[in-house]
């Protein structure tokens, strides 16, 4: 359900994506390409993308970058938050969080039971505030990515939805 306010002005934000992948490459990235294609859609700007092997500290190199980079507002990671060996997102990113939105991770879960069952307990997708910066772990999965953009990210990310958004605490 949408609380979006049409009169007001959209204030556009500029959002890099971050592919982890030990076997994505621009040629094949879909769920880099979806996540570019819908943030640019909702009127936003693709401020950074690249494509990272799921290694803590290759992810953390790029991160940490964007995050001290002031024209970045967002970053939305795709890939490894699952539960196998290689999955490793959440353990890099975790740390570098001033603060956690809890709720991201719970209501992402949420939205995901109706398409994967109770498979989504094996999801760690994970949301948190770094240096003013919103930083984004979900799934590499296209669904999942579509799930967390469409179910909670448009609306989130859009300053015009009321009663809160977070566009509020990076400009």
């Amino acid at each position: 359900m949408s609380h979006v306010k049409p009169s007001a002005n959209m204030v556009p934000l500029n959002i890099a994506v971050l592919t982890v992948s030990d076997t994505r490459t621009e040629a094949n990235d879909t769920s880099g390409d979806l996540l570019a294609n819908n943030l640019q859609a909702a009127g936003h700007q693709l401020a950074g993308r690249a494509i990272v092997k799921d290694d803590v500290y290759q992810m953390r190199a790029v991160v940490c970058q964007w995050i001290a980079d002031a024209n970045i507002q967002v970053i939305l990671l795709t890939g490894g938050t699952g539960f196998t060996g290689r999955d490793s997102t959440p353990e890099a990113i975790a740390p570098l969080l001033d603060k956690e939105i809890i709720g991201f991770g719970e209501l992402f879960r949420q939205l995901s039971l109706a398409q994967v069952g109770s498979s989504t307990i094996q999801s760690r997708a994970l949301g948190g505030l770094v240096n003013k910066t919103l930083v984004f772990c979900l799934p590499g999965s296209n669904n999942a990515c579509q799930t967390a953009w469409e179910g909670i990210l448009l609306e989130q990310l859009d300053s015009r939805q009321k009663p809160c958004n977070f566009v509020g605490l990076l400009t």
